[in-house]
């Protein structure tokens, strides 16, 4: 390695060039600040997370990335739709109780991070690709020095505050001692793209499909608009990995398995090798620090079962970048009430559906012979993403309005 070459200095540092770091980016930018990207991979990189949510719409917008993603032409999604064997539980967006946006896209993530990479760096912003953040130290002030290593040379950035958007790469959580227990149970995914004999008519490609199997093993069909879709396995490791063979051979038997997927995918041509990732859940001791904040996977990652990670992504960015545009500007302001507790609150939203789908509740109240259509627009508004709206007593008092549903439709 050589010695320390270049150092520069900017008011924020934005460490991961997924769409946590890139709205924040761009919010940042149009506050007037100078912001600097570093990213360690080369972008287009394969990633998962693939089916949005209408919220995150609100954070595209904050971010002016709306045109630029809808001429992609993606594939709009506008509800969910749970199968259990021979019944269904539909949920249309535009039914939903919260006020918002009522679709939103489902992509493949490669293409669609690599999209708002490319647009970020048009406005003017600098993004360093293959630049691997090795250390950081922080002033008393809150400034600090990130060394970064690129191509075999070290260079150290000056920054005001530190944005860590880098995901599963988790960059300050290590480097700061921040990670600690999940405290869920260990689970895996197990998914590729498949390309079907029959492309599914348009109907059908404007929903997730979330299909329940058994008591620890369920499974998606995300549609993408060149005819392709995601699928995948998701449940306790033993459970995923039940069968024996090549990964594509175990993809096969779950195909042949699963009626949902045998139907739509026999003899299908796997776009890629199925992969897994096992033990995906995450938690931080604290979500900011004197001179960084952390967002979307970076401060943690439940679960995919309903699709929440690029909304916490974008929900934690665009707030970042507000309060640090204030923060810059002269202005105090409580991290802790105006951006910890707001975050974990939504978290803290999506994470009692996700343990009431795991224990079995949810299905009882989706596949319910007698569904109360108002109650199912208010959960229908939590699985769009508005685990923010107050109003919603599926919001605000989730704990209890859960709980209480499961009595009644056990009843």
């Amino acid at each position: 390695m050589n010695d320390l070459e270049t150092e520069e200095k900017v008011d924020v540092l934005v460490i991961g060039a997924g769409p946590s770091g890139t709205v924040a980016a761009a919010i940042l930018q149009k506050k007037g600040l100078h912001v600097k990207i570093v990213e360690k991979q080369k972008f287009p990189r394969f990633v998962i997370g693939e089916s949005l949510l209408p919220r995150s719409m609100h954070n595209f917008e904050k971010a002016d990335f709306i045109d630029v993603i809808e001429q992609a032409g993606f594939q709009k999604k506008y509800g969910a739709k749970f199968a259990d064997k021979h019944e269904i539980c539909d949920f249309d967006f535009a039914s939903q109780f919260s006020d918002g946006w009522t679709w939103t896209w489902q992509v493949k993530r490669d293409r669609f991070d690599h999209i708002l990479a490319e647009e970020v760096m048009r406005r003017g912003i600098c993004l360093d690709y293959e630049a691997e953040v090795t250390a950081v130290r922080f002033n008393q002030d809150g400034s600090s020095v990130t060394t970064v290593e690129k191509a075999g040379c070290t260079s150290d950035i000056r920054a005001r505050i530190i944005v860590d958007s880098s995901g599963y790469g988790r960059v300050l959580p290590r480097l700061l001692d921040l990670d600690q227990p999940s405290g869920l149970p260990e689970r895996s995914s197990f998914f590729c793209h498949v390309k079907p004999k029959e492309v599914s008519d348009d109907k059908e490609r404007m929903r997730i499909i979330i299909i329940v199997y058994t008591n620890d093993v369920w499974g998606w069909v995300i549609p993408f608009a060149d005819g392709t879709s995601s699928i995948g396995i998701v449940g306790s490791p033993e459970g995923v990995h039940r069968y024996e063979g090549s990964k594509e051979k175990q993809m096969r038997k779950w195909i042949a398995e699963i009626p949902a997927l045998k139907e739509r995918f026999t003899d299908c041509e796997m776009v890629f090798e199925p992969r897994t990732i096992t033990g995906y859940a995450s938690a931080v001791k604290q979500l900011y620090g004197n001179g960084y904040v952390l967002t979307g996977n970076a401060s943690g990652f439940v679960d995919p079962i309903f699709s929440s990670g690029v909304t916490l992504a974008t929900e934690s960015a665009a707030l970042a970048a507000e309060l640090i545009s204030e923060q810059l500007a002269g202005k105090t302001i409580n991290w802790e009430k105006d951006y910890a507790q707001y975050i974990l609150g939504g978290v803290d939203v999506f994470k009692t559906f996700i343990e009431a789908w795991y224990a079995g509740d949810l299905q009882k109240i989706f596949f319910s012979n007698s569904p109360n259509e108002k109650i199912k627009q208010q959960i229908c508004s939590v699985l769009a993403g508005y685990v923010w709206d107050s109003g919603n007593p599926f919001v605000k008092k989730h704990d209890r309005a859960l709980s209480n549903l499961v009595k009644v439709v056990s009843y």
